[in-house]
């Protein structure tokens, strides 16, 4: 049988744990575009944020959207129109 002294030690580990795992751990996901109203395209290399609004203006135009948002958080960047 394990001592009073030994289970205490161990609940609180446990319980510590129970605490700090949820705290500590978050999901992975792209950044949202900013405001509501954006419909995710796609995702395409460019040079820079400029370059991929640029480039996408004129394609989110013929589908009848108006703006461009493109993530430059990545290397491909997620496209999106509004």
């Amino acid at each position: 049988m394990k001592s009073w002294r030994t289970r205490i030690g161990v609940s609180l580990a446990v319980g510590a744990a129970a605490i700090a795992i949820p705290l500590t751990s978050t999901t992975a996901f792209a950044a949202d575009p900013p405001g509501a109203g954006w419909v995710p395209i796609g995702a395409e290399a460019y040079p820079s944020k400029a370059a991929c609004e640029a480039s996408e203006l004129p394609l989110a135009h013929d589908a009848g959207y108006n703006e461009v948002w493109c993530d430059d958080s990545k290397h491909i960047m997620p496209i999106f129109y509004r």
